[in-house]
Order: structure tokens, then C-alpha cells, then sequence
């Protein structure tokens, strides 16, 4: 009996997807809850789970169609096994013994399961990152399927290989035309670019800058690091700093935390962070819930597991929603100055850059230290100057004395 796979219900506001990719393939055997297909959304992919175990149907949309919240997917005839591979072959080795034997047609049945269609997207996207071919990949997994570790080991034994020994160029053939590629922009981008545009023609943007020597904090990250990663079990890093320091900056001066509804300013009395995290298939922004109730640590555990689950494509589209202010780090990209882009409807989002040294004047002495420029692109419909040199004044001072966000000063 055919079982109907529907598009499920992807999260408030959003009716439609687009079909990414088929991880089951019309006669493959399928197990209860496997993921049959992946779908991108405007924020995430989500995979589609077979509600029954039995042998994949047909497929209804191909990759790259637009569906709709409760349209077909494709069937699953439940209680069905999926055909022999090897049984034609049986019987005619043993009609003909003296015929050479087809060595190959056995692998060829196994290489399906390595196939770029039955990797999971998790699996696919960390091919993808390493350059390797997931045919020459041993699958550990179930079924032998490849899983993330078969995907890192081999990457690991591809970079402590020698390199082979380079081949003589091959001459270019006389006339050979340059070439082009055109690849459809995913669903996600197409939402940033729509969302980026939407806030350069509604916002009246401005961005104002300071610098700020991290000195304090790379002493005391130097210092405790070890002590705070055996303790917490997550890695001490700036961010945590920032965070922290960008909530008291945000109570002080409540208007970088606000947003514009209608004719109405909506003020917070609390700091969702959004953070800016970078995904295979683009920037995605998950939020930091209630960041001023949370300590150095707490942030630090939350930034890490959002960076981790942003490269596994696992992340919740409730966890991208809402927001108040933004902090995005174009430093871990080597990035010196930008102009960062509001996410609206928040007023305000914060860049940081790349640390280098660079000669500054301390107490009337020329000294080399460890600087970073700040960014503070602002709504100037609600945010005036003297407010955005303000908050960004606080931040500096709280980072560069990391003793003002122990006693909320």
C-alpha cells in the first residue's frame, strides 16, 4: 500500500520550500523516520522523514521545484523490500561456469550507497568542504553509509599523504572556449539579498566607528583559558566579551535596542543577540535568548553549539527568529573595517575586525598594541549620533577593562 510523503509544516509564516535534494531514490528500501529529502526554507534545510518503512515510490517534484505546505512529496509503498540486485547474475554463473565472471557488477550495487544522493546533507556538505571524492570513502555507518568521522578521517590521511609527483601540463587544445557556470541561487540567499536590499531602502543606515585595544581581554583569556575550558568544556574565546559588554551598552542606551513598528519605537527590556554565523549555504543569524542574564561562559557554550549545528545544517528556524541587536565578526575572515548591514527590523548591528598590532599613544608614550576597529551600523530614524557614539564608547571601555562587566559598570 502507497503511503503519501506531504511537505510538513515548516514554522510560522512560512507556506513554501524548495526541494534541495532526493536522499532516496525511487526502489530504494527505506526505513520509518529516515530522511527521503531534504528541503531549504528561507532560513534553514529541513529533512522530510519517511512516515513508514518500506520501499521509496515516485518521486512527485524534482529538484529545484517550488512546494507548498501539504503538497505531495512522493510515496512510500510501506511493508515493501526493496529488489535484489544480484540475483539475474546468480543464475547465469551457473548456467555458463566456463564464462568469465563480471567482478564489477558486484561493487557496483555497493557504490549506490556512496553515492552523492545517499549521503545526508550533514555528510554532503563536509565532502563538499574537503574536496574529496565520496566513492573512494569507506562507510562505518549503517548499511555502510559515510558519516561525518569517515569524512574527517579521510580528510585527515588526504592531507598526510605525500603529493604525487606533478604531471607535465597538458597542452590547452587550439581554440578552447572559455566557459561559464550558472547555478541557481538557493532559497537562502535569495532571502538575504531580498532582507539586505529591504534594509538599505527603508533604514536611513549610518555607521560610526571606534577602536579598541584588547589587550586586557587577551591577557586574561591567555590566563584563564585552560582553567575555563576544563570547567565549562567549551573554549574561552572574544566573543563571550563582546556579548557581555554589548547588554550593559544596550540597558544604558536603550534605543540601539529598540525597533520601529509603524509610527511606534518598541523598546526591550531584555537583549536577544543575534550572531552571525557562517553556513555552507550562506550567513545564517540564530539568536542568544536573554544574553543578559547569561554569564561569559553560558555564551560561549550557546555561540558554540549554534557555530557546530550552522555547519551540520541542524539549526531550529525558532532559534533564528526575533533578535534585538546583531554583532557580526568579519575579524575571523582577516576582515580590518566594514560597514555591517542592519537585520531588520532590529536598529543597530555591531562589527568586528581582525586584531593586529599597531602603534598607539599611551600616556604620552608611543607603545605597540594589539587594536581591533569597532562598527556600529545604526537606524538614524531612532538612533541619534550622540547615542551610537555612546554605546560604542561603553563597549570600548568595558573591553578594555574587563573588571566593569564583573561589577555592571
Amino acid at each position: 500500500m502507497a503511503t503519501e510523503v506531504l511537505v510538513p509544516v515548516l514554522g510560522e509564516s512560512i507556506s513554501e520550500a524548495t526541494l534541495g535534494e532526493w536522499l532516496k531514490q525511487p526502489g530504494d528500501a527505506v526505513a520509518v523516520d529516515e530522511p527521503i529529502a531534504s528541503l531549504e526554507t528561507d532560513k534553514v534545510s529541513v529533512e522530510v522523514p519517511s512516515p513508514v518503512a518500506g520501499v521509496m515510490g515516485e518521486h512527485a517534484v524534482k529538484v529545484g521545484d517550488t512546494v507548498q505546505v501539504g503538497a505531495l512529496l512522493a510515496t512510500v509503498d510501506a511493508g515493501g523490500s526493496a529488489p535484489a540486485k544480484t540475483e539475474a547474475a546468480a543464475p547465469a554463473a551457473t548456467a555458463a561456469p566456463a564464462a568469465a565472471p563480471a567482478p564489477a557488477a558486484a561493487p557496483a550495487a555497493d557504490e549506490s550507497s556512496d553515492s552523492p544522493a545517499a549521503l545526508s546533507p550533514s555528510v554532503r556538505r563536509a565532502v563538499l568542504e574537503h574536496g574529496l571524492d565520496p566513492s573512494t570513502i569507506k562507510g562505518t555507518g549503517k548499511d555502510g553509509r559515510i558519516t561525518k568521522e569517515d569524512v574527517a578521517a579521510a580528510a585527515a590521511n588526504k592531507s598526510s599523504a605525500p603529493a604525487p609527483a606533478a604531471a607535465a601540463p597538458a597542452a590547452a587544445p587550439a581554440g578552447s572556449a572559455r566557459k561559464e557556470e550558472r547555478v541557481k541561487m538557493t532559497r537562502l540567499r535569495q532571502t538575504i539579498a531580498k532582507r539586505l536590499k529591504e534594509a538599505q531602502n527603508t533604514a536611513a543606515m549610518l555607521t560610526t566607528f571606534n577602536d579598541v585595544d584588547m589587550t586586557a581581554v587577551i591577557e586574561a583569556r591567555a590566563k584563564y583559558k585552560d582553567l575555563f575550558e576544563k570547567k565549562h568544556g567549551v573554549r574561552l574565546g572574544f566573543m563571550g566579551f563582546f556579548v557581555k559588554a554589548a547588554t550593559m551598552a544596550l540597558k544604558d542606551i536603550p534605543s540601539v535596542n529598540a525597533s520601529i513598528e509603524g509610527d511606534e519605537i518598541v523598546y526591550h527590556d531584555y537583549a536577544d543577540i543575534s550572531v552571525a554565523v557562517s553556513a555552507p549555504n550562506g550567513l545564517v543569524v540564530p539568536v542568544i535568548r536573554d544574553a543578559q542574564d547569561l554569564t561569559v561562559a553560558g555564551i560561549e557554550k550557546t555561540i558554540g553549539d549554534f557555530g557546530k549545528r550552522a555547519k551540520d545544517g541542524t539549526l531550529k528556524m525558532e532559534e533564528m527568529k526575533g533578535g534585538t541587536f546583531t554583532i557580526s565578526n568579519g575579524g575571523v575572515f582577516g576582515s580590518l573595517m566594514s560597514t555591517p548591514i542592519i537585520n531588520p527590523p532590529q536598529s543597530a548591528v555591531l562589527g568586528l575586525h581582525r586584531i593586529e598590532e599597531r602603534p598607539v599613544v599611551v600616556d604620552g608614550q608611543i607603545v605597540i598594541r594589539p587594536m581591533m576597529y569597532l562598527a556600529l551600523s545604526y537606524d538614524h530614524r531612532i538612533i541619534d549620533g550622540r547615542e551610537a557614539v555612546t554605546f560604542l564608547v561603553a563597549l570600548k571601555n568595558a573591553i578594555q577593562d574587563p573588571t566593569r562587566i564583573l561589577i555592571d559598570l
